[in-house]
């Protein structure tokens, strides 16, 4: 386990993740009070994707799953804005985190399938992302259930000392976005 996750490191900063960083999972920060931030819908997706609250689960039961992984790549992405109130500049950093977080899903998955009796949690930044519009909006079952994401902050993971822990800036600078995704992993049970 210990070699795919130094691999998978490798991976995602070769696929431009900014930062990279293995942390042991028992020395991730939870805290259920995240889900009122999320409740809050300053995004627009509560209720209206199934990679977010209500309809990822319970907050007590998503930081309980967290738990049961023993080891997480933290990767962090930072894109460049012309000023703060870039919301393309912010969107589009975003969509180059979501790509890389695909890739790293699909090399993460086969590296997995390759050992064997691996199990493994992939965390992204925000709500899933996969789909345009996600089939909760329409009444649609999700569309690919292989690939959807759930949150870090779903899971109830405190994003800003989850980048201290991994060695990390959670703010990267004057006119800059940062977002950070992990990958979750534990021997299969």
């Amino acid at each position: 386990m210990e070699e795919l996750m130094r691999a998978l490191r490798e991976e995602a900063l070769a696929l431009g993740a900014f930062r990279a960083e293995l942390v042991k999972v028992e020395d991730i920060s939870t805290d259920a009070s995240f889900r009122s931030l999320c409740a809050s819908n300053a995004c627009g997706n509560y209720g209206k994707n199934y990679m977010c609250p209500p309809d990822i689960g319970s907050i007590e039961e998503l930081m309980q799953e967290l738990r049961t992984y023993e080891t997480a790549l933290v990767y962090q992405t930072v894109g460049c804005l012309e000023d703060s109130y870039d919301f393309e500049g912010m969107m589009e950093a975003g969509n180059r985190h979501n790509e890389l977080a695909q890739k790293l899903r699909v090399l993460a998955q086969e590296r997995a399938g390759q050992e064997g009796g691996i199990q493994l949690l992939h965390l992204g930044a925000g709500g899933c992302r996969v789909c345009v519009a996600c089939g909760k909006r329409s009444g649609e079952p999700c569309r690919f259930p292989e690939k959807a994401i759930g949150s870090l902050e779903a899971y109830g993971v405190n994003v800003s000392l989850l980048a201290q822990t991994a060695g990390m800036r959670y703010i990267n600078g004057q006119n800059t976005v940062t977002y950070f995704g992990a990958i979750l992993c534990r021997t299969r049970r």
